[in-house]
């Protein structure tokens, strides 16, 4: 018999900026096997006065190769799939409290690749309101239900970013994404970009001055 004990355990997450002071909060959710600590560098040219970014990093770390070497994170895997959906909510919303923020600041969402999906639902399952919500390179996950009804993404503005050369979009599955954002009755803003699976300085310079 399966029993689920909840207990304390500590996660991480990484800041570049000052958001006491800051008047954009970014928040940026990484892909599989990615460390959050390597992967909020992408954002650097993004920190100023007005703007701090916050990378929370997935509960999971494993060796990405065998039992040794680099080591990556992952947000959750297909076992105990519901209980991990939870778990990230919680911990994004604690992450959120503990940055103490303030209610002028602008707040937006980036989640890439398989950040994505828990980005979708940190949305609309979470307690943050966000002003502006990205998808790059990723779609919504299967699961997530009630998008067409008020959802948090109707009072946002919506951005979907992927490249030209992504070897895990290809067109018909970004075809099928407008189609999904389409049937949902979601307004989402479009940015092609040459290059592949990963975070360009021009793509996100482009989805910043509309931010």
């Amino acid at each position: 018999m399966e029993n689920i004990l909840r207990t304390q355990k500590s996660y991480r997450y990484y800041v570049e900026g000052n958001p006491e002071t800051a008047k954009h909060l970014v928040f940026v959710l990484h892909g599989y096997g990615q460390l959050s600590k390597f992967f909020i560098r992408k954002f650097k040219d993004l920190v100023n006065e007005e703007t701090a970014i916050i990378a929370p990093e997935g509960m999971h770390r494993f060796y990405l190769k065998g039992s040794s070497g680099r080591v990556g994170a992952s947000w959750m895997t297909k076992e105990a799939r519901e209980d991990d959906i939870a778990d990230n909510i919680q911990f994004l919303n604690e992450v959120f409290r503990n940055i103490e923020p303030n209610t002028d600041q602008k707040r937006t969402l980036l989640g890439f690749s398989q950040g994505g999906a828990t980005a979708a639902r940190w949305h609309q399952l979470g307690e943050v309101n966000f002003d502006n919500f990205v998808l790059w390179a990723s779609v919504f996950p299967p699961d997530l239900k009630g998008i067409e009804s008020d959802s948090a993404f109707m009072h946002s503005n919506n951005f979907f970013v992927v490249g030209d050369q992504d070897e895990f979009l290809d067109e018909e599955r970004i075809h099928a994404a407008e189609k999904d954002f389409a049937d949902k009755h979601l307004n989402f803003t479009f940015i092609r970009f040459e290059g592949d699976h990963n975070i360009y300085p021009s793509p996100l310079n482009e989805l910043n001055s509309q931010l």
